[in-house]
């Protein structure tokens, strides 16, 4: 949530910054109901005042012996009227704080400010992309000699998009999780393992809610209303929910496995097929509590820390700095890290970097102090550390041989028992 005081200040840079990332971006019913609310909540003030006076005077005429009844009928109109304002403030913050809710982050200055994802800017290539001496198969041919996963029964369990892992697949999927936990712990991030399920509060903390209402799994019933987690990072920057941090705890880098769950799977065709895109995956998330002036330095170790994944896996990949346009609803500098996948002659997403500047931190009350100065928020960062489905598909196609086998990365043979090849003969019944 963004500081109403930068608003009032500075309405029209502000706006105009805003309509960088979401063109109908608007701030007039935003100020008048701040307007409102103020102008409200200074009458109930001056009534209190009246009201604490008034209750005085009626004291002292009674010990006086003196008819205090005008006084006290005037005392009960007043409570009356603050009653009254009281229950219009109440309306009027409600509607404030929900629009406030859908206004997203302010981008940093210097990012690029476009609304075309196409103008995303590369920042760096790693490797090159495969070449390959034979007609190669896309993931889904590959999973037709290895039966690594099977969509047909995930379908017939949950529907389409929800993908069942077996045998080989299901040790590959656990597999990529464990080596990716085990390099950001060695980078310094704590393991957390979190609830799959949160309070709208935390979602709404995180800036899930209000904005991407209906996009998510919810339980709602007459005991529960609860979420399922699209990301760890809705749990993770709960966890500090309405505290104050000290100074020297900060940062906290904390790393979490969770699957994930939303409901809007992205468009269907052939490039989308199979694992690209679903409604469950697994994904490793890396998120920080950081000092301001400490989370530029923060982001670049959380990209670090992904390419370091990826560089181990062998992989080809850029890194590709979004325009404001581009970026999620609260990031105020986003990097994506695209790994290259040969069956859909395209880049994709298998990490995405944020700083969310305070942004999350005034959402969800999380502040620090330094010494005994006021409290100040903190700064969030998350990042994909990485998410696994692209991931996987990565490595089946850009590791493929012309006779269907598959060379597995050395970094995940540690934790595969060994196993450095799949061949169509591993396949598993």
């Amino acid at each position: 949530m963004l500081d109403i005081k930068l608003l009032r200040d500075n309405p029209e840079h502000i706006e105009k910054k805003l309509q960088t990332k979401v063109p109908e971006a608007s701030l007039g019913t935003i100020l008048t109901l701040d307007h409102e609310i103020r102008t409200l909540k200074s009458s109930v003030e001056e009534l209190k005042s009246e009201r604490n006076t008034s209750s005085k005077k009626i004291g002292e005429m009674k010990r006086k012996g003196e008819d205090a009844s005008e006084i006290m009928k005037r005392v009960g109109a007043i409570g009356d009227e603050i009653a009254t304002i009281d229950e219009l403030l109440r309306k009027k913050e409600a509607v404030f704080f929900e629009e406030m809710g859908m206004l997203p982050n302010l981008p940093e200055d210097g990012i690029p400010e476009d609304l075309d994802a196409a103008n995303n800017v590369c920042l760096k290539t790693h490797g090159e992309k495969p070449t390959f001496s034979f007609p190669f198969k896309n993931h889904l041919e590959l999973n037709e000699l290895h039966d690594l996963f099977d969509l047909k029964r995930g379908a017939k369990i949950s529907g389409s998009g929800w993908p069942i892992y077996k045998g080989l697949g299901a040790q590959l999927e656990w597999a990529l999780i464990q080596y990716m936990l085990s390099i950001h712990i060695k980078n310094g991030f704590m393991q957390w393992m979190t609830p799959l399920l949160v309070r709208p509060e935390i979602m709404h903390g995180s800036a899930q809610l209000p904005k991407f209402k209906g996009q998510f799994y919810e339980l709602q019933d007459d005991d529960y209303d609860l979420y399922l987690v699209p990301t760890s990072e809705t749990a993770l920057n709960g966890l500090h929910r309405d505290e104050i941090l000290s100074e020297e705890e900060l940062p906290k880098k904390y790393v979490c496995y969770t699957p994930c769950f939303r409901r809007e799977a992205g468009a269907a065709g052939a490039q989308e097929r199979g694992l690209i895109r679903v409604h469950q995956f697994n994904k490793v998330e890396m998120f920080a509590f950081a000092k301001p002036e400490d989370s530029d330095a923060l982001f670049e170790t959380f990209v670090e820390s992904a390419e370091e994944i990826l560089q181990g896996l062998g992989l080809h990949y850029r890194n590709m700095l979004l325009v404001t346009g581009d970026m999620s609803f609260g990031a105020a500098k986003t990097v994506d890290i695209e790994v290259w996948l040969p069956g859909q002659d395209r880049y994709y997403e298998v990490s995405s970097v944020s700083n969310c500047t305070d942004f999350q931190a005034r959402r969800s009350k999380i502040r620090f102090k330094r010494g005994s100065e006021k409290p100040e928020f903190v700064h969030t960062l998350n990042g994909s550390g990485l998410a696994t489905s692209r991931l996987m598909v990565a490595l089946l196609e850009n590791n493929q041989k012309e006779d269907g086998s598959i060379v597995l990365p050395k970094v995940l043979q540690p934790f595969l028992g060994g196993i450095s090849v799949l061949t169509p003969n591993d396949v598993n019944s």
